[in-house]
């Protein structure tokens, strides 16, 4: 039984896709973009996107979810049922996409590089059986519209870090949805850095399934022009002694929008979870606009749980201070705006991936700094 033929499943993902529609402004989840009225009369379209595997490290096994038999780890996880439309239209509207898995005990050494590209709708899956660990480096092929729907599964005391770039591309409607379980002492580290498109969104919903679970998430992002970039997430601590983190940072200019929405829920008896979130913008003209709305929802006692936003502008005395040292507006401005992002981009525990993105970032700040 194949993705495609799995009737059953798809049908009922086509029944959530028909009875909500495609999400806009007036649902509270896609209050801050509106994917119908950018997406106009085209719709949600029925074309499969495609996917590429940059390398394969030794003990990945690799799976075309459009081919027939798929292994029984492959049906264990693949497409389960969810209310989402946008993950549901994955389903419904694809024939296929690929699924990844690092058996029990192994660890990863080299990266894992995978890129979701072209038009449609397309499904990933990642399994991390017990104790196994990757590094996934994700790329973001252009396209005009394009939705991912990527399943992950983390065993007990896996470990993954998760590094998605999303490229500038102003005329690009870029949607992904990440749904993630993981079981007792895993590990999940998220870096998310979105330099924005006409609608570039990811969503991730993540469940701590078990006792010592942790997902840190952490993300940046450089706006310019009238892109657009919003990040949506709900962390669920279904079992106690969990621990979540957020930290968002976010720079707009000209026209640019800026979301992070970051929900938070503890379970009922989830006692001793550990959960804060932080999210910031930087606004460096009128036109500007970020919109930053983190969530606790609470059935839990003994727990700490804590959040902040705040946007702003550059603080006015740090740039005099600068510039009374002989450093040009633009070069100080730049230092400043840099400083703001590094603790976010500090969160990214691999080196080499840090530098990846600290280099992106680089890149675009001297086009707004």
């Amino acid at each position: 039984m194949t993705l495609a033929l799995n009737l059953d499943r798809k049908a009922e993902a086509a029944a959530v896709v028909h009875s909500h529609g495609v999400p806009h402004r007036r649902i509270e989840e896609w209050k801050y973009s509106d994917l119908k009225a950018v997406l106009g009369d085209a719709g949600l379209g029925a074309v499969m996107a495609q996917w590429l595997v940059g390398n394969l490290p030794a003990g990945v096994e690799v799976f075309d979810l459009s081919q027939p038999n798929p292994p029984a780890w492959v049906m264990a996880h693949i497409a389960r049922p969810s209310q989402n439309v946008m993950n549901a239209a994955s389903l419904a509207l694809s024939a296929g996409g690929v699924a990844l898995r690092v058996p029990k005990g192994v660890a990863i050494s080299d990266p894992l590089k995978l890129e979701f590209m072209g038009a449609g709708h397309v499904r990933g899956l990642l399994v991390l059986e017990d104790n196994a660990s990757l590094t996934l480096v994700e790329g973001v092929g252009v396209a005009d519209f394009r939705n991912v729907g990527f399943e992950i599964a983390l065993g007990e005391n896996a470990s993954l870090e998760h590094v998605r770039i999303s490229p500038e591309a102003p005329d690009a409607v870029l949607v992904e949805e990440v749904s993630l379980c993981i079981a007792a002492g895993g590990r999940y580290r998220g870096h998310f850095a979105g330099f924005g498109g006409k609608l570039a969104r990811m969503e991730l919903e993540i469940a701590l399934e078990g006792e010592g679970a942790q997902a840190h998430l952490s993300g940046v992002a450089v706006l310019d022009g009238k892109r657009h970039n919003d990040v949506t997430t709900h962390v669920i601590h279904r079992h106690g002694n969990t621990n979540s983190t957020q930290v968002f940072k976010h720079v707009a200019a000209g026209q640019a929008r800026a979301v992070y929405q970051g929900k938070v829920t503890v379970a009922k008896g989830a006692d001793g979870s550990d959960s804060s979130q932080t999210a910031k913008a930087l606004l460096l003209g009128d036109g500007a606009e970020a919109d930053l709305k983190p969530e606790l929802e609470i059935f839990a006692d003994d727990v700490k749980c804590a959040h902040g936003a705040a946007v702003g502008d550059l603080d006015a005395d740090s740039l005099f201070y600068l510039r009374a040292r002989g450093i040009p507006e633009s070069q100080a401005r730049g230092l400043l705006l840099q400083a703001f992002l590094e603790d976010a981009i500090a969160e990214i525990a691999n080196i080499d991936q840090r530098e990846l993105v600290r280099t992106e970032l680089l890149t675009a700040l001297k086009g707004i700094a």
